[in-house]
């Protein structure tokens, strides 16, 4: 296995009410690796749309000249909740790493504190 697919499954093995997970380029909005199976969850749409989110938050933070970085962008339904979380080492420039969770099952801020450690460890 590669470190990407090492990550990626490190991340729905440790992290409770995890659905799946990519590894997205934001650039392109392609995503580079998934992982998860769930029903009703197509990984590489999810990619897709979550980089048009992505991009968004970007470009309002620079129209409102904001500072600092992205941690991560939280997207709250009423039974999942989605992460995006952009990898900040220069290897992983222009890339973010999107997990669903369900809701009933996942701990958030476990969720986050888990993710945050499989990004700062992750070279791409």
């Amino acid at each position: 296995m590669t470190q990407m697919e090492n990550a990626l499954s490190e991340a729905m093995t440790t992290i409770d009410g995890a659905l799946g997970v990519a590894l997205v380029d934001y650039n392109s909005g392609m995503a580079l690796a998934t992982l998860g199976d769930h029903k009703g969850l197509d990984l590489n749409v999810a990619a897709a749309g979550n980089t048009d989110v992505f991009r968004a938050k970007l470009r309002t933070m620079e129209m409102l000249d904001l500072k600092g970085e992205i941690e991560d962008i939280l997207i709250t339904l009423s039974s999942q909740y989605h992460l995006i979380r952009p990898l900040t080492r220069n290897s992983g420039k222009g890339l973010f790493l999107y997990m669903a969770l369900d809701r009933k099952r996942a701990n958030l801020a476990m969720a986050r504190h888990r993710l945050s450690r499989i990004e700062a460890d992750l070279e791409v």
